[in-house]
């Protein structure tokens, strides 16, 4: 065998092993996607339960919050706005700019329930009401899931941002279009935390 045919042969070697990587690369770059896509799906279950637990509890409040007309509609309308956000972030999980809408909608959301439920303690009847305890119950319990499937989503999202920021990764995400992802994350200290529902 030539020298000629030896430095080619190395040559095609050292090409398939480098298309061969950068092959691995996408493909981990893609999973690492996937993932936090999924992540978000995860929370879009928990906040569309919540989006529809929230109607329920203002027709229960209705009839005995009758002179509170304008808070109630307040929660309806964050409520709406919430829910109109999280398609916008549906459609390119991780785009910083519907990420953010969507956490933007989400306080002006918690904060409207916290102050229904502010007022719910001011009637002892409605607080006495079965399906007011239900829903608040079940508001709480979603809160609590949606808290852990965003620090999920976070974790993902972190991770696959790790990794298409890391060398040579970030050679196949530029070229590829991988664009970086957001993380979900609250801009009040409010909204950190579930609305406080007790009723006893």
């Amino acid at each position: 065998m030539s020298g000629g045919m030896i430095t080619l042969l190395v040559l095609l070697f050292l090409f398939i092993a480098l298309a061969g990587y950068l092959i691995a690369i996408y493909n981990k770059l893609i999973s690492l996607r996937n993932r936090f896509k999924n992540g978000f799906a995860q929370i879009e279950v928990q906040l569309q339960r919540r989006y529809d637990l929230i109607p329920n509890l203002v027709e229960t409040a209705k009839g005995y919050l009758k002179h509170e007309r304008e808070t109630l509609d307040a929660v309806i309308q964050a409520r709406n706005q919430a829910q109109s956000a999280m398609k916008q972030v549906e459609v390119d999980p991780g785009e910083p700019g519907a990420t953010q809408a969507l956490m933007g909608a989400e306080g002006v959301l918690s904060g409207a329930l916290g102050r229904l439920f502010a007022l719910v303690e001011a009637y002892p009847d409605l607080k006495a009401n079965q399906n007011m305890m239900q829903l608040s119950e079940e508001l709480t319990s979603t809160e609590n899931k949606v808290a852990f499937a965003r620090q999920a989503y976070n974790d993902a999202v972190m991770h696959y941002n790790n990794s298409r920021e890391s060398f040579p990764d970030v050679i196949v995400a530029n070229n590829f279009g991988f664009k970086a992802a957001a993380l979900l994350e609250l801009e009040n200290p409010e909204a950190r935390q579930a609305p406080k529902v007790s009723f006893g």
